[in-house]
């Protein structure tokens, strides 16, 4: 057995007997759940002095993008990086300009938004649907106007948005569509994985959601065009990835001549690229992704059980007919006929030490830095005002343990006696 084999196992040793010791103090939101495998993983990147973007990178892309179902993925270091990255594509390749607008739901998270704000596009807010929670198709075409370019569906929560109605908007209008998975890693739409439909897709691999990489994300595609400019935004922009590992690496031009591809730079771009070590974990989580989405849905299947009878005061998550819901999360909206508030509630549930958030931003256009920012609002979005202000989430991760999903439950049971 070499050195490295020695210190292999050992990491296998602390890991387990770590696990018999560290219970944590709180029923937490998130959780990375891993094992030596992840540890090992990006310990062999370290010890192979491939800590950069490199080889491990491009096998988590390749590996994501065939579980996706997508020809190619482009690894970035975040969710929000993704998603700028993504509308700085449509915008590069000519599909949009500034001042155009994107439709996107009221209800998310802010870096849904901002991305669209950042780059000079005008977001246009729409209400969601009142028990998916997604973006409602109905709104979306009330929204439509001449200097609509995009969609910007969000599956909330892995909860999978009405796809097919809304790619066949899309296609009637000729718009395209950014579909933010973010928080839906292995959902889908009967055995069509979210993150396969739009024209350009984006994931997060943050330490809270489904797999995780510590920060990380991906944009995917099935445009050899997209992706071109996306690895070239990704890094500073250079000259595509494809271009520059080809045989020829001299770059011909009239005023800088025969130049290193290396160092060709053919539009502005980022610097947001993923870390091998990153990707070293991301290759083993997402061997268990299947398995970690069916122990959200065992968690969750015990939450429905025991909170539906309290359904008169809070709406509990549903699930579309013929779709696989990943639950980043487990949402609940209190009922407006509720005899308590919001927030008498989750004082309880922390003092039970159950962590808890409100529905991510509520309605984003209410939120400070919104307010005054460019928009257009369509309609009173009186679905995602209900939410803002009764809506919350609970963690249902693969890391809670059997005793505390039933402490969650009895908590809720205990508040909710006295109605």
């Amino acid at each position: 057995m070499n050195n490295r084999e020695k210190l292999f196992n050992l990491v296998k040793r602390v890991v387990v007997e770590q696990k018999k010791t560290f219970l944590p103090s709180r029923i937490s939101i998130g959780w990375p759940v891993f094992d030596h495998l992840e540890i090992t993983s990006a310990l062999n990147t370290l010890l192979d002095l491939r800590i950069s973007q490199g080889l491990k990178t491009r096998e988590f892309e390749e590996k994501f993008a065939e579980y996706i179902g997508t020809k190619y993925a482009v690894a970035v270091n975040s969710g929000t990086s993704a998603n700028i990255l993504a509308i700085a594509t449509l915008i590069e390749a000519g599909d949009m300009k500034k001042g155009d607008e994107v439709i996107l739901p009221a209800t998310t998270f802010s870096s849904v938004a901002s991305p669209i704000l950042q780059l000079g596009l005008v977001p246009v807010y729409v209400d969601v649907d009142p028990t998916s929670w997604n973006i409602n198709p109905a709104e979306i075409q009330k929204a439509i106007s001449k200097k609509t370019r995009a969609i910007m569906v969000v599956h909330t929560f892995g909860n999978p948005a009405d796809m097919p109605e809304i790619m066949r908007i899309a296609k009637k209008y000729r718009l395209k569509v950014i579909e933010d998975s973010c928080e839906a890693h292995g959902s889908r739409i009967g055995k069509r994985m979210c993150g396969s439909f739009g024209d350009i897709i984006t994931f997060s691999f943050y330490v809270a959601h489904n797999i995780t990489t510590g920060e990380g994300g991906m944009v995917l595609t099935n445009s050899q065009k997209y992706c071109d400019i996306l690895t070239s935004l990704r890094q500073f922009g250079r000259l595509p990835i494809r271009l520059v590992q080809s045989k020829d690496f001299i770059y011909k031009d009239s005023i800088i001549g025969k130049y290193n591809k290396q160092y060709v730079f053919c539009r502005l771009g980022y610097n947001v690229c993923m870390t091998d070590i990153a990707a070293s974990l991301g290759i083993e989580q997402l061997k268990k992704l299947d398995s970690f989405n069916q122990s959200r849905i065992k968690n969750v299947t015990s939450y429905n059980s025991a909170l539906s009878k309290h359904a008169k005061y809070l709406r509990l998550p549903t699930v579309r007919q013929g779709a696989f819901h990943s639950f980043y999360g487990y949402p609940m909206v209190i009922e407006k006929n509720a005899p308590f508030r919001r927030e008498e509630l989750l004082q309880f549930l922390e003092s039970k030490s159950i962590e808890n958030r409100p529905f991510f931003a509520g309605c984003l256009p209410d939120q400070p830095a919104f307010r005054s920012a460019p928009k257009r609002i369509v309609g009173k979005l009186p679905i995602s005002r209900w939410i803002r202000d009764n809506g919350f989430f609970i963690g249902c991760h693969p890391g809670l343990s059997k005793e505390q999903i039933e402490s969650v439950i009895s908590s809720f049971n205990s508040f909710l006696a006295k109605y």
